[in-house]
């Protein structure tokens, strides 16, 4: 029988597979069926080359998909979804049946296929795999920037002293920065709860990983110490939006913005972690709940 819930079934499978994963694959260079052993062999095959000595130049930069970038640190804030959401969908629909065919639907026009939501959850999880050694490798790529002294390397390292030394001035401890082993392109970056707030007595430790080609790929921000918050997914992975993105100034106000607001307005782009987001925003008796879940956080990563 023909239901509403089979036409949304099959939208919400075909979004997945179209509209996340085959831009995502494409821009990665993922090849059809390729395993995450095969992407962690071919990343540290660039690894050895960067390591080598593979020369970037000023006058030869490599023209950044800005929109790709986009969608890569989209897809790490909205991964939890995605796997939360082919795991519901594959414990009530058996593997590879054919899609139904609609009324509406007529010949050349029609959305042919079969559910496959295994296929897709590994597919996802490769992508993310795929995303976090291609962050990892702007460390390598980092560290060869910085010896042929380019521009980016010299500039980022004055934002950093820029930045800590406006924090001194404005007797700003909440924040701690350091470089890690004095590369620019990883910023050590420690958060400490402000008195009489939810995050008071938290000591909270991140990693800020920045692309040499920066600002045209935008920081990736990683919470190392775990936190139950509607910021921040269950992979660690912090969601935050800079007023401006072209200088590290504006990434770490937002950062620290992202982790303060008690208050924020209802955004569902920002939907990162779907549990502490359904406390947040549900009833008096969830809102409490989020509050306890939060404060026990925050006092786990003070011991």
């Amino acid at each position: 029988m023909l239901t509403e819930h089979s036409v949304c079934a099959q939208i919400r499978h075909e979004n997945l597979r179209i509209a996340v994963i085959e831009p995502l694959e494409s821009s990665l260079g993922i090849l059809p069926h390729e395993s995450t052993s095969a992407v962690s062999e071919r990343v540290s095959e660039e690894d050895d080359d960067v390591g080598e000595g593979q020369a970037l130049s000023e006058d030869d930069k490599p023209v950044v998909d800005q929109f790709a970038d986009l969608r890569k640190r989209r897809f790490l804030w909205y991964f939890d979804s995605y796997i939360q959401t082919i795991d519901a969908a594959d414990s009530v629909i058996s593997r590879k049946p054919k899609f139904q065919r609609m009324p509406f639907e007529s010949q050349g026009n029609t959305m042919d296929g079969h559910f496959d939501y295994p296929e897709l959850r590994r597919r996802v999880v490769l992508l993310r795999e795929k995303i976090i050694y291609e962050t990892n490798n702007w460390l390598f790529e980092g560290l060869g920037v910085k010896k042929q002294e380019l521009s980016i390397a010299s500039n980022l390292q004055r934002q950093y002293e820029q930045i800590v030394e406006d924090l001194k001035r404005q007797k700003n401890f909440a924040v701690d920065l350091e470089l890690v082993d004095t590369n620019p392109f990883l910023w050590a970056f420690t958060y400490f709860g402000r008195p009489m707030s939810h995050l008071d007595g938290g000591i909270f430790r991140f990693k800020i990983y920045i692309s040499p080609r920066f600002p045209d790929e935008q920081p990736r921000v990683f919470v190392e110490t775990p936190i139950f918050h509607i910021r921040v997914s269950r992979e660690g992975v912090l969601c935050y939006s800079p007023r401006r993105t072209d200088e590290m100034r504006y990434h770490i106000e937002a950062i620290v913005a992202a982790l303060e607001e008690e208050s924020p307005p209802y955004d569902p782009r920002t939907t990162v972690h779907p549990e502490a987001t359904k406390l947040f925003w549900g009833s008096m008796e969830d809102r409490k709940k989020y509050n306890r879940a939060l404060r026990q956080s925050v006092e786990k990563s003070a011991e």
